[in-house]
């Protein structure tokens, strides 16, 4: 079964975590064994992340003194080709004999969508309100309340096309594990001349996902996150887990608009025809989920 699997942030930082580059291969560590049970079990492979951390703190240190850095289409190219080569040496190191590579991917957005002018993607660490207002004064960003902090925004377009799709389909039928469109992919838009450039924004990692499957025909779309399933009634008295999700009927509205809207989004959008699967659960439950043994299952027939 060809599987796109998507680690969420705690892949790289558990919560709470300072972002060093100690917890981040630790952290990597734990992903590579949980991926490797599933390319064990011989399933095929194709591997995404998220890099909202590493992104926001490398914009922080190219800043200079005026605000300006580094666009983000660049850090963003720098953080999928350090993330990307950390997870596909801690596999390499675990399933000696196998195929590994790290594909840089651009993601075609248009120019004009509407999220370019309502920035909503977190990115980089939290702070206290009046800092985080001296941030965005001095810098330009544009700042959004995270629970009690605040954090910087930037648009979050709809990813369109994945532009490497091809090559991720020819490597993977050489029988290479392809980790690609880390971090939602590089953001790129249209030139009048038919060429492309890059844009400031983030593209959604799940919604980049979901659509890279559709794209490769993946079987089945793997959402890898730090919670053993989606709940109903979350934060609540009342919270239970999930097993299914009717993709056809679920109201993503009635979710947390964090990190598990987009995700059941990302799902439910992969799953709707019937035809392919998706789910969503906890890291270590990799391969359980896959047998359907664990985690939240989108399908319209209950499991």
């Amino acid at each position: 079964m060809l599987i796109v699997a998507a680690l969420g942030g705690n892949a790289l930082l558990r919560r709470g975590e300072p972002l060093t580059a100690e917890n981040q291969r630790a952290n990597v560590k734990r992903a590579a064994a949980a991926l490797a049970e599933l390319i064990k079990a011989g399933h095929s492979l194709v591997i995404t992340h998220g890099n909202g951390p590493q992104v926001g703190l490398l914009a922080l240190e190219t800043a200079g003194p005026d605000g300006a850095g580094l666009p983000l289409d660049v850090l963003g190219a720098e953080t999928e080709g350090m993330i990307g080569y950390m997870i596909e040496q801690e596999l390499a190191g675990t399933m000696k004999g196998r195929r590994f590579g790290t594909l840089l991917t651009l993601v075609k957005v248009n120019a004009n969508d509407p999220a370019f002018q309502k920035p909503t993607k977190f990115i980089g660490p939290v702070y206290p309100a009046e800092i985080a207002r001296k941030l965005a004064t001095e810098r330009g960003w544009k700042i959004a309340p995270d629970g009690e902090r605040w954090r910087r925004v930037v648009a979050s377009p709809v990813p369109q096309a994945i532009m490497e799709a091809d090559v991720i389909s020819l490597l993977v039928r050489e029988g290479v594990t392809v980790i690609c469109t880390g971090g939602g992919g590089i953001p790129v838009v249209d030139l009048p001349d038919g060429g492309l450039t890059g844009i400031e924004a983030v593209i959604d990692k799940d919604a980049a996902s979901a659509l890279l499957a559709e794209q490769l025909d993946a079987d089945m779309l793997l959402l890898l996150t730090d919670v053993d399933a989606v709940y109903a009634d979350f934060g609540k008295p009342s919270a239970h887990p999930l097993a299914n999700i009717d993709p056809s009927a679920v109201n993503e509205e009635q979710f947390p608009a964090g990190s598990m809207r987009p995700k059941i989004a990302a799902a439910a959008r992969f799953s709707r025809d019937g035809e392919r699967h998706a789910a969503i659960g906890r890291l270590e439950d990799a391969t359980a989920i896959v047998a359907g043994a664990k985690g939240t299952a989108f399908s319209v027939e209950p499991r």
